[in-house]
């Protein structure tokens, strides 16, 4: 395949304009992260800001919610010091029968402050994965939604548990940012008598949720640190020897020097340039998850980039896809189930390719019981995996070269569990494919990534009495494009813009009923930034977003653009469902698909003035 693209990208290569300033690449990554603006005094008639991620709504029964308030804590200075707990216990509603729960995060902020991640788990099983917005003088607000009834079995269980929360924060005389931060658990009763059972013969949410993370006590989140590509973390647990299904949902995010992987230059090309400071290992990552020691699943993750990403002024007041609320991912584990209902204890472990400083990863086993037997029986019938992955260098001339990265992995999967509900035969299949081509020029100063990800996985449930089927076809686009260009006098422009998609295809078969999703994500942003003596004094992004979804029962349609925290149009639509829309269309093919972008380390380090930026 890359021979076959070689002639044409060596041709669109020659065409760049190639400029002979000095090479900056080996300082991209300190470049500005850690450079501080001077903020004006905040503006007593201006209200605070609402951030806010482009999802669609949640769809809630037409019933009063019973509300209770978990936690309302000031993340001051919470960086290396214990995540903050509180006790949980079910609420004490009129009725126990719940259709929907519902998990809010509202929070708010003035002042200065990096984006932070955070997470919140309950018993050790993580709920929610999140990055804070970055605040300005004048304060911001935002909040997010998550549905959690998928945890509906451990959020009634009828038993004390811990609740925590890390958010690793730092405040001093320059970061002046504290988060005040509520979270609330929204109970949706039913509408009469609740109790959804599917015809694959198990409920939508598991019987029991085993938590796949690091233990309390830590000074840290309860999640893994992956630093390196030889690290491994591996946690025990045992399930109950009646379980019939298992699915691992793992959650994971990349920070510092793997925070924009997908752009990170071959080792080849840093020691031929003799660059230091510059992260390397190429542009490819995945995640290997491994049971007993054996491949059961990989997981080739969305390119989230955080609020104070690329360009900080892309992500205001429309975040980054999945920045408020980043995605889970599953990985059916039934399977498998014939070698671990044996009442022994069993590992899980991770692993990610090629890794830099730092991933962090964790996992929640969800677990359906036979509640008709103490004992259930299974084997495992086949296993197979595979995968490759190759990186050409298509042209290097010192520090202007172009690279073609392609990789592919397969994992199949089939076994049985019999149990009262009959002998079920499952398989699992995972395909994925990924190609990069990565450009740098102007002597290390523009580089340009364009990168996909195609992940397809299914799963397969067969018996005499029973066809059910779920298959989800996930495609993940990126192109990143940054220049940075002198004008002397101590002062650069640096233009930094990004076109980042999420679609997912999801069909479901069960019996002879047919069910479809589509979600259809495009985000654009076009970033320029003047900076002097290592300051920013003046800067514009500009956002647009497409988001489209369509189910057989609800429809959500939303256009919105943004400059500048201003928003310029937002156009939504809840009411009907048309398809595809056009503009999607012409945002897939126009002319912001031809608008690169590429990290710049900036958080909220931009110069507010009087107007606001």
């Amino acid at each position: 395949m890359a021979a076959s693209l070689l002639p044409l990208l060596l041709s669109i290569f020659f065409l760049l304009k190639l400029s002979s300033t000095t090479a900056n690449l080996h300082k991209v990554s300190n470049l500005l992260r850690s450079q501080l603006l001077s903020q004006p005094k905040p503006l007593q008639d201006i209200p605070p800001t609402r951030f806010f991620e482009v999802t669609k709504p949640i769809k809630i029964p037409k019933t009063k919610p019973c509300s209770s308030l978990i936690l309302q804590h000031d993340f001051g200075y919470t960086y290396g010091k214990s995540p903050v707990l509180v006790p949980y216990s079910p609420p004490h509603c009129p009725s126990q029968n719940f259709s929907k729960i519902v998990l809010e995060w509202s929070a708010t902020c003035k002042g200065r402050q990096f984006d932070r991640i955070f997470g919140v788990w309950l018993g050790g099983v993580e709920l929610l994965r999140s990055c804070t917005a970055e605040p300005r003088a004048t304060g911001i607000v935002w909040s997010v939604k998550k549905d959690v009834t998928r945890y509906y079995s451990l959020l009634m269980k009828e038993e004390n548990q811990t609740l925590a929360v890390y958010l690793g924060n730092l405040v001093d005389k320059t970061y002046t940012g504290v988060y005040h931060v509520k979270l609330t658990f929204h109970f949706y009763p039913a509408v009469g008598k609740y109790s959804e059972i599917l015809v694959s013969g198990h409920t939508p949410w598991a019987d029991l949720i085993l938590p796949i993370s690091r233990n309390l006590p830590l000074k840290d989140g309860l999640w893994f640190e992956i630093e390196n590509s030889t690290d491994l973390e591996v946690k025990q647990f045992k399930i109950p020897r009646n379980a019939y299904r298992a699915v691992l949902e793992v959650y994971l995010s990349f920070h510092e020097n793997d925070e924009f992987w997908y752009s990170n230059p071959t080792n080849d090309y840093i020691s031929a340039n003799n660059l230091t400071g510059t992260p390397g290992n190429g542009p490819f990552r995945e995640v290997l998850v491994g049971l007993d020691g054996k491949l059961v699943g990989a997981v080739w993750p969305f390119t989230v980039i955080y609020t104070g990403g690329i360009n900080p002024l892309l992500w205001r007041p429309i975040t980054g896809i999945g920045s408020f609320d980043l995605p889970s991912y599953n990985i059916e584990i039934t399977p498998y189930l014939g070698r671990i209902l044996d009442g022994k204890t069993h590992t899980f472990g991770f692993s990610v390719t090629n890794a830099l400083n730092v991933w962090y990863i964790d996992a929640n086993l969800h677990i359906w019981l036979d509640h008709r037997s103490t004992r259930t029986q299974g084997k495992l019938l086949g296993h197979g995996s595979g995968g490759s992955l190759s990186t050409s260098t298509l042209y290097m001339k010192g520090l202007n070269a172009s690279f073609f990265t392609q990789s592919s992995r397969s994992i199949s999967s089939t076994g049985w569990v019999k149990s009262s509900h009959g002998k079920l035969i499952t398989q699992s299949i995972q395909e994925v494919k990924y190609t990069n081509l990565m450009v740098m020029g102007n002597d290390g100063n523009m580089q340009t990534v364009n990168q996909t990800i195609h992940f397809d996985d299914g799963v397969y449930i067969n018996s005499p009495s029973l066809n059910y089927s779920i298959k989800s076809s996930k495609l993940f686009p990126l192109y990143l494009y940054s220049d940075y260009m002198d004008q002397g006098n101590k002062t650069y422009l640096s233009m930094a813009n990004v076109t980042l998609g999420f679609n997912d295809d999801m069909s479901k078969l069960v019996g002879t009923h047919f069910f479809k999703t589509s979600v259809e994500n495009l985000q654009t942003g076009q970033g320029s930034m003047i900076v002097k003596n290592n300051l920013v004094s003046s800067g514009l992004g500009s956002t647009q977003q497409v988001y489209n979804y369509s189910s057989p029962r609800f429809c959500y349609f939303r256009n919105v653009s943004s400059s500048n925290y201003t928003i310029l149009y937002d156009i939504e639509n809840s009411s009907s469902c048309r398809g595809r829309s056009q503009a999607l269309v012409e945002f897939s093919h126009g002319k912001f698909s031809s608008i690169p972008a590429r990290k710049v380390f900036l958080t909220s380090d931009l110069q507010e003035d009087e107007k606001g930026i």
